[in-house]
Order: structure tokens, then C-alpha cells, then sequence
């Protein structure tokens, strides 16, 4: 093989055809000719059947999972197939996983307007406006994060029972004024719309394809997560075991959260920081660190009631739950110290240029924290914060001043 022959596109044996409603109607002459000469036709069993009039290889429905579809796949390589998906493959679809065993110059890629393209569209709302959420096989608190005042909200449904899930959500955070339209089977005869209030939901046999169109309209004690660090401690169900807001609002400038990084929150306690670094950023991960089931099941709760369901727990003591886990780009402990290899486990484990940060109150936990400071380097701090608060039955107000707190934060080299 000549230098000139390793440039050379590959053959574009895999077709990814976009299907609307409307079937094989509106699919060009093109995706209609690469359809009915393909060996091999893949697809959901709806699509399947609507475009069946066009199938002339081997059908294969989506095994669960249909990961399971791809040694079928790759197995005709060179040789044409088509992957049939809902809309645009490559928003929400198939696409992404089809891409990660073939790469793009083997495909070709037809799409059809996206439900969220289909809703704008009905409804006159910009799609640059409006955040975009999949709720289809995810879990339904994911939206959450999402409910700001007078924000727009297309997502997508997992089933019928979704617009009437979700209302019930609205209501119970003060959102029970904010406007639902569920916008079913878009692009073909069955199309219907139908709008009511989230705390007057009563629409019944909604199609299982549907998509839900939000106008959040939230009460003045509504249940809002906000756009910024440090969240009122009354959001999170704990023990104590809380890293209080003003500090936590600064743990999190330490972590320096980046996009698509991973967190160790070692000592999770409530899951606070662990769940502020997903709010950050949807691309982020983290996965707490908990011994404590007790405690490991409380930060679950708070995890899904903030609209961060995907912070994945591991059970076991530090630093024996590190064996296994994938390396972090950033660490934060926030209990545990008493173990005294503790931070040199994290510390070996941390990623090349990750970032640390630690805090401590007791003295013993802050001289482990100032024996890392010698020999790691970084930056060592006391924070204090004191709060107004009454002295006695009188009008006479003092400061009251929590413990210190001693953080150490470094980045490695």
C-alpha cells in the first residue's frame, strides 16, 4: 500500500436513514434506493414496518440491548446495510453508538427533522432558546436542573406515562402553573397537540411517541436549583455530615471542574460536592466514595431530588474502593482522613494534572493535610465564616463562629 492509498475514503457500506412519521413517503429517491438495496436492514420494529414496503435483504429488530446488533453489523462490512433510526440519528439517536465501532468516512448519514426540530416548528419557539432534554431511558429527575423560571424545555418522552409523571414532579417543586404541551406522533396522520396546566393534568391516552413542551412557571418558594455554586443547605437531606454552603462554594472553585472530567468525592456524606460538580457541566461524571449505607442511600435521595441522578455511589471504605475505579481527574475528600494512607492513596490514584483538594477540621486530620502541603506543594488555607445570629432572648445579635476549616488543594504534576 502506497502512502497516496492510506488517504483513500473508505467504501460507504453503512447507511444511517432517518425515518419520520410519515414512513418511506418522505424519504428522497435517494434513501429510497439505498434502503431497498441493502443486504442488511436494522432498525426498531416500527421502523421496520413502515419502511417494509422498500426491504428486500435480511430485516434484524434491535435485540435489548441493541449494542448486541453491532457483530451483525461489522460482520457486512463493505457490504451495503442501513441502519434505520428515528429522525436525525445523531441527536439522541443511534448514530453515536453506530460511530464508535465504524468510523464516519464508511457511512453515509440521510436524516429527517428531529422531534425537537418538529416541536419548535409547531410551536414558533427558537431552538437556540430552548434547552433540549432526553427523559428516554434516563431517569425522570435528569430534567430538574433544567427548571428555571420562565425557561422553555423540549423533552423527549420514554412512554405515555411520561407528561403525567413529570406534572406530578412540577407540582411537588411549586411549579404547578408551568405550562405542559404534549406534542404526539409529529410529522404523520396521527398527529395531535394538546396544552394544560402541570397542576391540572388530566390528558389521558397519550401516545407513547410524544414530546413534552415546557414553559416553566415556578411559585416564589418553588424548589429552583440555582445557576451557582454553593446551594442552601436546606436542599440537602444529611446527618451533619454536610459541607456547609459558604465552604462548599469554595471547595468547588478549588476542584475546578472542566468539561467531560471526572470526580472522586471520597467521604461523601449528604453527596453536596459530588452533586454540585454535576451541576456544573452536563458533560461531567463523578462517583461518590460512601462506607456508610445509611448515609450512601441518603446522598442517592439527594442526588435525584437536585437533578443529578447519574452521581454513581460505590459502597466500600476508602481507600479500598479505589481499586477498579476508573482514574479521576479531580479528588476531593471530605471525610476519612483518620486513615492516615488515605491521601497518598488518592493522591497515587489522582490522573497527571488532576487537582486535589482536601478538607479537615479536627487537628490531627489538618496536620495530615499540612504534611501533604510539604511535600506535594499547592496551596493551604483557613476558612472561617461567621453568621449574625441572637444572643439570648434579646435583640442583641453577636457572631457565631463555625468551625475552621483547613483546605489543602494542589494539582499534580
Amino acid at each position: 500500500m502506497t502512502s497516496g492509498d492510506a488517504t483513500c475514503p473508505a467504501t460507504r457500506w453503512l447507511s444511517i436513514v432517518g425515518l419520520g412519521e410519515d414512513g418511506i413517503d418522505g424519504l428522497s429517491s435517494v434513501a429510497r434506493q439505498l434502503v431497498s438495496s441493502a443486504e442488511l436492514v436494522v432498525g426498531g420494529k416500527r421502523h421496520l414496518e413502515l419502511a417494509g414496503g422498500l426491504i428486500r435483504g435480511r430485516s434484524l429488530a434491535w435485540p435489548s440491548p441493541i449494542a448486541g446488533a453491532m457483530g451483525d453489523i461489522l460482520a457486512m462490512r463493505g457490504r451495503p446495510v442501513v441502519v434505520l433510526a428515528s429522525g436525525d440519528p445523531f441527536h439522541y439517536g443511534v448514530g453515536d453508538m453506530l460511530l464508535r465501532s465504524v468510523s464516519a468516512d464508511e457511512t453515509i448519514c440521510l436524516p429527517q427533522p428531529s422531534s425537537f426540530s418538529l416541536a419548535a416548528s409547531r410551536l414558533g419557539w427558537s431552538l437556540q432558546d430552548v434547552a433540549l432534554v432526553s427523559l428516554h431511558g434516563r431517569a425522570l429527575e435528569g430534567i430538574v436542573r433544567h427548571l428555571q423560571p420562565g425557561a422553555r424545555i423540549l423533552a423527549l418522552s420514554w412512554d405515555g406515562a411520561t407528561p403525567s409523571r413529570l406534572a406530578q414532579l412540577l407540582t411537588a417543586r411549586g411549579m404547578g402553573a408551568s405550562t405542559l404541551a404534549v406534542l404526539e406522533a409529529m410529522g404523520g396522520t396521527r398527529e395531535r397537540i394538546r396544552s394544560t396546566a402541570a397542576r391540572s393534568f388530566g390528558l389521558t391516552e397519550v401516545a407513547a411517541l410524544n414530546i413534552i413542551a415546557l414553559q416553566v412557571a415556578a411559585a416564589a418558594d418553588a424548589k429552583i436549583v440555582t445557576l451557582a455554586s454553593g446551594l442552601d443547605d436546606s436542599l440537602f437531606e444529611h446527618d451533619g455530615q454536610l459541607t456547609k454552603r459558604d465552604i462548599r462554594a469554595v471547595t468547588l472553585s478549588s476542584l475546578a471542574p472542566r468539561q467531560g472530567e471526572l470526580l472522586w468525592d471520597v467521604g461523601l456524606g449528604a453527596g453536596s460536592v459530588g452533586i454540585e460538580w454535576l451541576l456544573r457541566h452536563p458533560s461531567l461524571r463523578a462517583i461518590g466514595i460512601e462506607e456508610d449505607a445509611e448515609r450512601a442511600a441518603r446522598a442517592a435521595r439527594n442526588a435525584a431530588t437536585l437533578g443529578t441522578p447519574d452521581l454513581q455511589i460505590v459502597r466500600k471504605p476508602a481507600p479500598a474502593a479505589f481499586d477498579g475505579l476508573p482514574s479521576p481527574d479531580a479528588i476531593f475528600v471530605g471525610g476519612g482522613l483518620s486513615d492516615p494512607g488515605l491521601l497518598d492513596a488518592a493522591w497515587n490514584a489522582l490522573k497527571p494534572g488532576g487537582r486535589m483538594v482536601a478538607n479537615a477540621v479536627s487537628l490531627q486530620s489538618e496536620a495530615r493535610l499540612i504534611d501533604c502541603f510539604e511535600r506535594h506543594g499547592g496551596e493551604i488555607t483557613r476558612l472561617q465564616v461567621a453568621k449574625a445570629g441572637r444572643a439570648g432572648s434579646g435583640n442583641v445579635f453577636v457572631w457565631r463562629h463555625a468551625a475552621p476549616v483547613t483546605q489543602w488543594r494542589a494539582g499534580k504534576p
